[in-house]
């Protein structure tokens, strides 16, 4: 009885995990694009955090993938004005 057990959780861990990949795959494209820019807003480059960033001039694909603090390649949305009044906030990427 203990080796058909065996088996028989072992395929379920199997198909679960199957189930799970498959799922991660579908959700994995919906985070890899740019993010929309939203009304009256514009792009301020090297404020972001890691991982938090809307997309980027060239470091990587785009959203949530920079993987350091305030990168200057990589730029969140902000409101029309805000990034000039933030430290280390520039409209164009370094």
């Amino acid at each position: 009885m203990t080796k058909s057990f065996s088996a028989f959780t072992c395929s379920a861990a199997l198909a679960a995990s199957s189930v799970l990949g498959a799922l991660a795959l579908a959700a994995a494209p919906a985070q890899a694009g740019a993010a929309a820019a939203p009304d009256n807003s514009q792009k301020c480059y090297g404020v972001a955090k890691a991982g938090h960033n809307d997309c980027a001039a060239g470091a990587h694909s785009c959203a949530g993938q920079s993987v350091r603090n305030m990168d200057p390649a990589s730029f969140v949305y902000l409101p029309t004005g805000a990034c000039a009044k933030l430290a280390g906030g520039s409209l164009t990427p370094r």
